[in-house]
């Protein structure tokens, strides 16, 4: 059997940590432990001989959800890719504009300075407030990832416009701009206190002294008839016009200003250590989802006639929780924005949930809208907490609400008890309905206790309808 590269990655990860003696000797396959009798294993290494071997079935499974988790990871770069060019296009656009109209200003001035019927002292200040707009210019901004990082109009518009300007600066030189304008001036200089000069000033300044802001040359060349269109005026920031309506406070508040002091006195009350990276990270995880994908929406979604079962939403749980676990420790080396990975998955309305479940978002007949929406929103303000009050503090913020709402779910300190009271009311339980794959309970608790979700969606939903699990 042929398995792709970008399956290997998701397998791997299903493999049990400790292999039964059976698993080894390629009697049972090792991804669902069932015998291989007539069915032929498939080696999965270290050699062809040795090591571990799967059936037929768990790899198609597995090669399969890596199939649609690669295309759905594909999907969303693509996404991004088209939005982030969509956002860069304006950005570019106001750039050129601005190069653009500056250079204009720049012949206009050096014509001017030419024209011996404009007076020396008017050419100064033509070229000052040149000097100003070519100043007020900001950096040239820098593409997105998906766009073409040299960008030659860019390139060749910034040259342009230092020769226009050069041209402008010698022309202007040769008519003594800067000792006409001081010498124009009267001996008690108006332009000393506009200036606010320090005392003892010789009334003598320079393009350092003055700056006429980005628009005044397009004002001083009007008055000569000469019209240069500008740019369109940048619009405000959010902040920015927030602040200018006065509906933001004059000091910024953190979004969690005591999470540093008050959860790790909550988390210690549950045994859980606030200073222990990994089990902070794992605990975190666990609220992520809870927060974010389980809680609110998802209730109707569950309600719902053609809604997902309680099986396939533990399943599909257990799925998120490692990848909110990844996203998480991703997010302390590369940035908040690595929670946008788990988000891709948690908030996907095609992509068929884990377990062997064949739901999707989309099959659903109550409005979903509302629940992606939830989970961007609460995803994003764990980054903005990450954003304004550094990494610890989001893990601070989603473990103390797992503490709370989820103390025995998987991937949570009090999970192992859960599991061992579950395996005592199993053991006496009539199990003649149940799944096949809850026929040999010690391998049903080692799956409990590494990966649920392998179990499958109609072994979990069963024992969710036995409601072992409390």
């Amino acid at each position: 059997m042929h398995i792709p590269d970008y399956a290997y990655a998701m397998i791997r990860s299903m493999l049990p940590t400790v292999p039964t003696s059976r698993q080894v000797g390629a009697l049972d396959c090792c991804l669902c432990d069932q015998p291989f009798e007539d069915r032929p294993p498939v080696p999965l290494g270290p050699t062809p001989e040795s090591g571990l071997f799967g059936c037929h079935a768990c790899l198609t499974r597995l090669v399969a959800r890596s199939r649609r988790a690669r295309d759905a990871a594909r999907t969303y770069n693509a996404e991004r890719a088209h939005a982030e060019y969509s956002a860069w296009l304006p950005v570019r656009e106001q750039h050129l504009a601005r190069l653009e109209s500056v250079r204009q200003s720049a012949e206009a001035v050096t014509g001017l300075a030419r024209d011996s019927d404009t007076e020396p002292l008017r050419v100064a200040w033509l070229l000052i407030s040149l000097e100003s707009a070519y100043a007020w210019i900001p950096d040239t901004p820098e593409p997105p990832a998906s766009a073409d990082r040299e960008d030659s109009e860019l390139k060749d518009g910034a040259f342009r416009l230092d020769l226009a300007m050069i041209t402008a600066r010698e022309t202007v030189a040769e008519r003594l701009a800067y000792h006409l304008i001081n010498e124009a001036q009267p001996e008690e200089s108006e332009m000393c206190e506009e200036l606010e000069c320090p005392e003892g000033c010789s009334g003598r300044h320079d393009s350092s002294h003055i700056d006429c802001g980005p628009d005044a040359v397009f004002e001083d060349l009007a008055e000569h008839g000469i019209i240069v269109k500008q740019p369109e005026p940048k619009p405000l920031s959010h902040r920015l016009s927030a602040l200018l309506e006065g509906t933001e406070a004059e000091e910024k508040r953190l979004p969690l200003p005591d999470i540093e002091e008050q959860a790790p006195v909550v988390l210690a009350h549950f045994g859980i250590d606030a200073d222990g990276t990994d089990a902070l990270v794992s605990t975190a995880a666990v609220g992520l989802v809870a927060d974010a994908w389980r809680e609110g929406p998802l209730d109707k979604l569950h309600k719902a006639d053609d809604g997902p079962s309680d099986g396939e939403i533990f399943a599909q749980s257990v799925d998120l929780y490692r990848r909110a676990h990844a996203a998480l420790l991703a997010a302390r080396d590369d940035g908040p924005e690595m929670l946008l990975a788990f988000v891709a998955v948690a908030a996907d309305v095609d992509l068929p949930w884990a377990g062997g479940s064949r739901f999707a978002l989309r099959m659903a007949s109550e409005p979903i809208a509302e629940f992606v929406q939830h989970v961007d929103d609460r995803v994003w303000f764990t980054a903005e907490v990450m954003r304004e009050q550094g990494w610890r503090a989001g893990l601070l913020h989603r473990a103390t609400s797992a503490a709370f709402k989820a103390p025995t779910h998987f991937g949570m300190p009090g999970w192992p008890g859960a599991v061992a009271s579950a395996m005592e009311r199993l053991a006496v339980l009539d199990r003649s309905d149940a799944p096949e794959a809850l026929a040999d309970l010690t391998a049903v608790e080692a799956s409990l206790l590494e990966a649920p979700d392998q179990l499958g969606a109609d072994a979990l939903d069963w024992i969710s309808r036995q409601a072992v699990l409390g």
